[in-house]
């Protein structure tokens, strides 16, 4: 059927969204919502002709995290109040072995903190609420009243309906050919609108809600987006039991074993069943890997794929022993894009004013609502208003822009879509990748690797782990990616000396002539002091929240070197860029893979760095100094992450094997031992030094997170307002703030997001938690009333148990910060 031609496009709007499915369609309602009357939508063909029509349209409201959890309630309000065939029948997750039990236990307990009444069920009332279900192995199970289902394309015609209302313009069958970048600031390039087939739009903002196309339409930007489709089946059975009407109508709840990989829902007297099988199915790629969907694949679904749905087919039968005998209507098979962490990709890209909100891997229904609203916020405030780093594009590296990495990353998510992510646990699929200079050294030591971020890290050595002690496994999930050797490492750390390989952390240098003005301008505390000093400081939102976290050195009077996490070098770059002037002042760029960076620390580092160089070591803490270590021109730091004394040596990464093997070698006659990340995370809980993404986020200030020493006083900053300390004002003293718990029982450790209950109320959650080999205890961070005094007891539940604790005065260890200063 010919395309109906549109009637004439304007030529300008401020914000164009690219995309007439869920996602496109969620995103102009809430622009709508808040005032936004210059939007125009544009799709290709029809509305939700992309993956949208074809959904299942479950949705889950319980997720990884308090911020997708909320996204998630976010769109349920919203679908009660629109006319979309919202169904809110509940819903159901089986746990068949006692693994998953313990995961549910976990569920239940997280959503005490998220304010969802999930309940913990027998088995027996599970079929209670599902009478087709058998019962055959089923442990235990969770129950959430308020989950449901919807239409997916009604939904989309309601979202768009009430866009249109606010004045949004929808043009159907207008593909976008272009996108129009602005390059006369090359370090700072904008969108400036749309080519389509019918003509230019300009627009100061773009969004790429284009679905499984929305790589193809990144690649008109000149910006990746890592998405890989791939082929998702469901059957739908013809009906066969009676629902009731009126009144006496009873909707089955949604029904989901993923030990069994499968899922159900109702659908009129009948079921909808699908599920997440082993042999993933990439879709469209071409030689390169790259989508290469047809351009007159709109509105349309692939051919049935009965032998991969095969596994799938049998499982359910086992829990649904009437789907033997049930008449399948047709296999539904079509594309949805998911992305390699199996989590939303949206924000703002590196184009400055091109935005992404894709790769809903196959729960874009369940959260469209609260995408909406976020990218809304986004758009129109210039950030989000919580904290979105695990959906948030930038948290993708240079190395997804490989097709090739991207797949095989996101087919072990599609594959591994049930399995329960137990603490520690690493992926496999395109590794190694970025490695380290000493990295043959770590190999021949036997290192557990990690990964992060594309790179290869030491989680400890099991060459260590004959000198630490077994019995002090943590129970349950806690001690499962364990070793002993993470006590070793820790120990030799505080007693002699640890060697840590830290190249992996991101390095970023800000230069020009008005580099300390802009960074002063953006950092809380002061950071333009004399050459060589070190300062650690955040980098904050207009609400006032921690949106970096980091140190900076004045490396010259023009050139600053900041030091960051391994995973958050793009976002942080990307944060920096944005804010930063375009007049050629200030120069922003990735140093990452120019610097080896190994840090010595604990009591004996002096006596072993000092023979190795012919300079002083005579700079105190929070200082840096050129030095010669061996043969090896170093950049040396006197920071920690540990609170011991030592340093932080830099250099040229092609020294960087020369290095670690001359500190090594000069180490062993003092006791020194390398050490993995493990051991670095549990030194650092003893001296409560935080981490950003668990115990601190872009939600937290730095009075709430215990930071507000960083905060310069009268100081103009980005967030100074927010926090009440612009010229004239004071702050006002925070509502709650992290807390040090130390738990009675040194094996229960705990994981993060569990619950922590003051006088029997649950008042906060764990942020970041594990075992402190020196102390001997159980330590777990935590957000709680501001007012709880030191000693408090405390009670934080960990698998269904509540362990008792206490709030404790910090830092655990070396409370005046002597043995920092040596």
């Amino acid at each position: 059927m010919a395309a109906v031609r549109p009637r004439e496009l304007p030529d300008r709007a401020r914000v164009v969204i690219i995309g007439g499915g869920v996602g496109g369609a969620a995103i102009a309602h809430h622009l709508a919502k808040l005032g936004e009357r210059d939007v125009v939508l544009l799709e290709r063909s029809e509305l939700t002709s992309g993956s949208t029509f074809h959904s299942a349209g479950l949705v889950g409201q319980l997720r990884s995290s308090l911020t997708l959890t909320r996204m998630m309630m976010d769109s349920v309000e919203l679908y009660r109040t629109l006319d979309c065939g919202w169904v809110q029948c509940g819903g159901i997750r089986l746990a068949c072995t006692p693994e998953r039990e313990q995961e549910v236990l976990r569920q239940v307990a997280w959503a005490r903190t998220f304010g969802l009444p999930l309940e913990l069920i027998s088995a027996e009332q599970a079929r209670e609420l599902f009478p087709l279900m058998s019962t055959d192995g089923v442990r235990c199970a969770s129950y959430l009243p308020s989950d449901g289902y919807l239409d997916p394309s009604l939904l989309t015609t309601a979202l768009v309906e009430g866009a249109r209302e606010g004045g949004c313009r929808v043009f159907t069958h207008t593909r976008v050919t272009g996108i129009d970048v602005d390059e006369r600031v090359p370090a700072h390039p904008r969108v400036r609108g749309v080519q389509t087939e019918w003509g230019p739009i300009e627009a100061e903002v773009v969004v790429n809600a284009g679905g499984m196309f929305a790589a193809e339409l990144g690649r008109l930007a000149g910006v990746r987006v890592p998405i890989v489709p791939f082929a998702h089946e469901y059957l739908v059975t013809q009906p066969f039991r009676e629902r009731g009407v009126g009144e006496e109508r009873v909707h089955l709840p949604t029904l989901r074993d993923p030990d069994l990989l499968i899922y159900f829902r109702e659908e009129g007297g009948g079921l909808v069943m699908g599920g997440y099988e082993r042999a993933s199915a990439p879709w469209a790629l071409d030689g390169r890997l790259l989508d290469a969907i047809p351009a007159d694949f709109n509105g349309r679904l692939l051919e049935e794929d009965w032998p991969r749905f095969e596994e799938i087919a049998a499982n359910s039968s086992r829990r649904v022993p009437a789907m033997n005998e049930i008449t399948v209507t047709r296999l539904i098979n079509g594309p949805e894009a998911f992305t390699p962490d199996n989590e939303f990709c949206l924000g703002e890209s590196e184009l400055r004013g091109f935005f992404v909100a894709a790769g809903f891997c196959a729960h874009g229904l369940a959260g469209a609502g609260g995408i909406g609203r976020v990218m809304a916020e986004w758009i129109l405030a210039g950030e989000p208003s919580m904290d979105v780093w695990e959906m948030d594009i930038r948290r993708f590296g240079a190395h997804f822009r490989s097709p090739g990495y991207t797949l095989k990353r996101t087919k072990e998510v599609y594959e591994t879509y049930y399995d329960i992510r137990y603490p520690g646990h690493e992926r496999q699929a395109g590794r190694p990748l970025r490695t380290s200079s000493a990295y043959p050294w770590h190999a021949e030591h036997r290192a557990a690797f990690g990964e992060k971020s594309g790179w290869e890290r030491v989680n400890w050595y099991g060459s260590n782990a004959p000198m630490g002690d077994e019995s002090l496994r943590p129970r349950g999930w806690a001690g499962m990616h364990w070793s002993p050797a993470i006590g070793a490492e820790h120990r030799a750390t505080r007693e002699r000396a640890g060697l840590f390989d830290e190249s992996s952390f991101a390095k970023l240098e800000i230069a020009g002539r008005g580099a300390p003005e802009f960074l002063e301008g953006l950092c809380d505390n002061r950071v333009a002091r004399d050459v060589g000093a070190i300062t650690y400081t955040q980098m904050l939102n207009r609400r006032g929240g921690i949106e970096c976290d980091f140190t900076v050195t004045r490396v010259a009077e023009e050139l600053f070197s900041i030091v960051t996490g391994t995973a958050f070098g793009n976002h942080d770059l990307s944060w920096i860029r944005r804010h930063a002037p375009e007049d050629g002042s200030v120069r922003c760029s990735d140093v990452t893979a120019r610097w080896a960076c190994f840090a010595l620390w604990g009591p004996r580092a002096r006596e072993i760095l000092s023979p190795l160089s012919d300079d002083p070591l005579d700079f105190g803490y929070m200082r840096m100094r050129e030095l010669t270590v061996g043969d090896v021109p170093v950049r040396a730091l006197r920071v920690t992450f540990v609170g011991e004394l030592g340093w932080e040596l830099y250099c040229p990464t092609e020294y960087g094997a020369g290095l670690w093997r001359t500190v090594w070698e000069a180490g062993r006659e003092h006791g020194l031992l390398a050490g993995g990340y493990r051991a670095i995370d549990s030194l650092r809980l003893e001296k409560g030094y935080r981490v950003w993404a668990a115990d601190i986020t872009p939600d937290e200030t730095p009075y709430e997170a215990g930071l507000g020493f960083c905060v310069k006083k009268g100081g103009e900053f980005l967030g100074a307002r927010a926090l009440g300390v612009g010229p004239g004002s004071e702050p006002a003293g925070p509502d709650r703030r992290l807390r040090c718990l130390v738990l009675g029982d040194p094996r229960s450790v705990a994981l993060g997001n569990e619950p922590v209950r003051v006088h029997g109320e649950v008042l906060g959650r764990v942020t970041s938690g594990g075992y402190g080999y020196t102390v001997e205890r159980s330590i777990a961070y935590a957000y709680l009333p501001a007012d709880l005094e030191v000693g408090t007891a405390v009670e934080v539940d960990i698998f269904g148990e509540w362990i008792a604790g206490v709030i404790a005065r910090e830092p655990l260890l070396d409370p005046k910060g002597e043995r920092v200063r040596g």
